[in-house]
C-alpha cells in the first residue's frame, strides 16, 4: 500500500549556498611573495639596478606575475580547460612583452622608417645628429618645418640662396602680408620675382633649431615654401644618396652667426 502524500507534499529545504571565498587574501599572497622576490632579487643583483628604466622594468615584470600568479593559485575554482587558456594567453603576453624590450631599438628603428614611408615630409633620425628625408613622388624634398612655432611645409631647394616663405604660410604666422614692401627682387624659373625681408625667431626641422633665421616672403602665391641654403649652410653635411636627402648637424652649428 502506497502512501502518496498528494499536494501537500513539501521538499527538504535546499541548504543555504556557501559564501564565496574573498579574492583579497589570495592577491595579498601573490602581491607579498611577488615583493619578497623583488628584495631578495634587488640585493644579489644591485648593478642591475641603478636607473628609473631599470626599475620601470621591475615594475612591470612584478605586475605580470602578480597578475599571472593570482589566477594560477585560483585554478582550482573553475573549469580547468578555460584556466589553462587564459594561462597560456599570460605567457603569450610575457614573451611578447619580454621580445619588445630586448630588441625595443629594432623595434624603434622600424616605426620610423613605416613613419617616413606613411608620412610624406616627416624627416627620420637614423643616427646621432643626422636626419633623413625620403623622396616623394614627383622627385622632390619635403619637410615640415616650425617657423616661430608654426608648422610650414617646405620644398627642399638647394639652388634658393634664401628660405622663402609662400604668403599663405606667412599669413598663418599672423604676418600682414599686405602691408610689406616687397622691393627685394630674385631670378625664378618663371622670371622676375619679388620678396619682403623676414627674420624668424626660429626654424626647426625635426631636432634640428636655429634662432634668427633671415627668410624671403615671396609676393606671388607658392604651392610650397623654399627651404634654401639660409638654413642648409648652417649644416655640417646634405647630400642626396639613392631617393633619400641625409641633414648632418652638429649643436656648435646651429646658432645663428
Amino acid at each position: 500500500m502506497s502512501h502518496d502524500p498528494g499536494p501537500w507534499r513539501q521538499d527538504p529545504p535546499e541548504p543555504p549556498p556557501r559564501p564565496p571565498r574573498g579574492r583579497l587574501p589570495i592577491l595579498l599572497a601573490v602581491a607579498a611573495a611577488v615583493a619578497l622576490l623583488v628584495w631578495v632579487l634587488a640585493r644579489a643583483f644591485p648593478e642591475n639596478l641603478r636607473t628609473g628604466e631599470d626599475w620601470a622594468w621591475v615594475a612591470q615584470a612584478a605586475l605580470v606575475v602578480l597578475v599571472v600568479g593570482t589566477g594560477v593559485l585560483r585554478l582550482s575554482r573553475g573549469r580547468w580547460s578555460e584556466h589553462l587558456r587564459h594561462a597560456a594567453a599570460w605567457l603569450a603576453i610575457i614573451a611578447v612583452l619580454a621580445l619588445g624590450y630586448a630588441y625595443r631599438t629594432e623595434l624603434q628603428g622600424v616605426v620610423q622608417q613605416v613613419q617616413g614611408a606613411f608620412g610624406p615630409g616627416v624627416p627620420i633620425a637614423t643616427a646621432a645628429h643626422e636626419l633623413v628625408v625620403n623622396q616623394d613622388d614627383q622627385g622632390g624634398f619635403i619637410v615640415i618645418g616650425e617657423v616661430n612655432g608654426h608648422k610650414v611645409r617646405f620644398l627642399v631647394d638647394t639652388g634658393s640662396s634664401d628660405t622663402v616663405l609662400a604668403p599663405a604660410d606667412a599669413g598663418r604666422l599672423g604676418l600682414d602680408v599686405r602691408s610689406m614692401h616687397f622691393d627685394r627682387t630674385a631670378e625664378t624659373a618663371n622670371g622676375l620675382g619679388y620678396g619682403a625681408p623676414f627674420t624668424a625667431d626660429s626654424l626647426q626641422v625635426g631636432p634640428i633649431r636655429m634662432d634668427n633665421v633671415p627668410m624671403v616672403i615671396n609676393q606671388a602665391p607658392m604651392s610650397a615654401s623654399l627651404l634654401g641654403m639660409t638654413f642648409l649652410s648652417r649644416l655640417d653635411s646634405f647630400e642626396v644618396r639613392g631617393r633619400k636627402l641625409y641633414l648632418k648637424w652638429s649643436d656648435a652649428r646651429t646658432p645663428a652667426p
